[in-house]
C-alpha cells in the first residue's frame, strides 16, 4: 500500500441512506424546537410586554450594560493571570529539578481536578477564615478562573513544548545557549503559536465561566441581566435570551479572532514545524 484511505467515499446506498437520516433527524429537530416554543409561548414567554423593558435606555445603561463591563474585566484580568500562571508552571514542571517538578505538578493536578465553582465558592467564604478579613467577590472570581484555567492552560503549554522538534533545542545548546535561554527564546514561543486555537478556546472558556461569579453575587452579565432584570419586570425567559445572544456574539469574535490568527500566523511561516526525516536541525 502506498497510502492510507482516511475516507471511503459513500455509495449510492449510504448515499441514500444518509440522506434519509439527515431528513428524519432535520425535521426531528425542527418538532423538539416548535415543541419549546409552543410551550414558552402557552405560559406568554413571547408577549410583546415582556421584550419591552428592553427597548428602554435605562435597562440597558443600569443592568446590562455594567454587567457586561464587569463580566469583561473579570474575563481580561483572569486571562491575564491565568496565561502568566500557565507559562511559569508549565516551564517549572518541565524542570530537571524534581523538588520544582514534582510540586509544581500536584499544585497542577490539584486545581484541574476540583470545579471552579468550589474554588470560587471557597475563596469567597472560607478564605476570610484564614485572613480575617473580607474577600472581595471580584477576587474570588478572578482567583478562581486563574487557579483553574491557568492550570488547564500549563498543561496546554507543556504539551506544546514537547511537541516542538528537539533537534531546535539541541541546536540551541550547541551554539551554547543555556537551558533558560532556550525555553524563553526557542520553545516558549513556537508552543504558544503551535497552541494558538487550543489557547484562544480555553480564554472563550474562561470568559464564559464568569458567570459563575453569581453564586458569590457578584455583578456580572448574568446576574445583572438574568436575575437583576428578570425580578424587576418578570420576564426571566426574555432575559435569559438577551443575555445568551451577548454571550454568542461576545465568544462568535473571539472565535473569529483565533481562526483569523491562526491563519496569519500560518500564512507567514510562524507555526512550529516538524523535524524532517534527514538534515540538519533549524532554529
Amino acid at each position: 500500500m502506498t497510502g492510507t484511505v482516511l475516507y471511503d467515499h459513500p455509495g449510492p446506498r449510504a448515499q441514500v441512506r444518509n440522506r434519509v437520516l439527515t431528513v428524519v433527524f432535520g425535521t426531528a429537530l425542527l418538532g423538539l424546537l416548535w415543541y419549546v416554543y409552543a410551550r414558552f409561548d402557552a405560559r406568554g414567554s413571547w408577549a410583546a410586554e415582556k421584550w419591552r423593558p428592553f427597548l428602554d435606555a435605562k435597562v440597558w445603561t443600569e443592568f446590562i450594560l455594567p454587567g457586561l463591563a464587569q463580566t469583561l474585566r473579570a474575563a481580561l484580568v483572569g486571562m491575564v493571570l491565568a496565561l502568566t500562571f500557565g507559562v511559569i508552571f508549565s516551564v517549572s514542571r518541565l524542570s530537571d529539578h524534581r523538588w520544582i517538578s514534582i510540586p509544581v505538578g500536584a499544585v497542577v493536578e490539584f486545581f484541574r481536578a476540583v470545579p471552579l465553582l468550589l474554588m470560587i465558592f471557597f475563596v469567597f467564604y472560607g478564605v476570610p477564615f484564614l485572613i480575617q478579613g473580607p474577600v472581595s467577590a471580584f477576587v474570588a472570581v478572578v482567583t478562581g478562573l486563574t487557579l483553574y484555567n491557568g492550570s488547564v492552560l500549563a498543561e496546554a503549554f507543556r504539551a506544546g513544548i514537547r511537541a516542538v522538534p528537539k533537534g531546535q533545542s539541541e541546536a540551541a545548546f550547541v551554539t551554547g545557549m543555556r537551558k533558560g535561554q532556550v525555553m524563553q527564546y526557542i520553545l516558549v514561543p513556537q508552543a504558544a503559536r503551535s497552541m494558538l486555537p487550543v489557547i484562544i478556546g480555553q480564554l472563550v472558556v474562561l470568559l464564559k465561566d464568569t458567570a459563575l461569579g453569581y453564586i458569590v453575587a457578584f455583578p456580572e452579565l448574568l446576574q445583572q441581566g438574568v436575575n437583576v432584570v428578570s425580578a424587576n419586570f418578570g420576564n426571566v425567559v426574555a432575559a435569559a435570551i438577551v443575555v445568551a445572544a451577548i454571550y454568542i456574539l461576545i465568544n462568535a469574535s473571539l472565535t473569529l479572532f483565533a481562526n483569523w490568527l491562526d491563519r496569519w500566523t500560518a500564512q507567514r511561516g510562524l507555526r512550529a514545524r516538524p523535524a524532517a526525516a534527514s538534515g540538519s536541525p533549524s532554529i
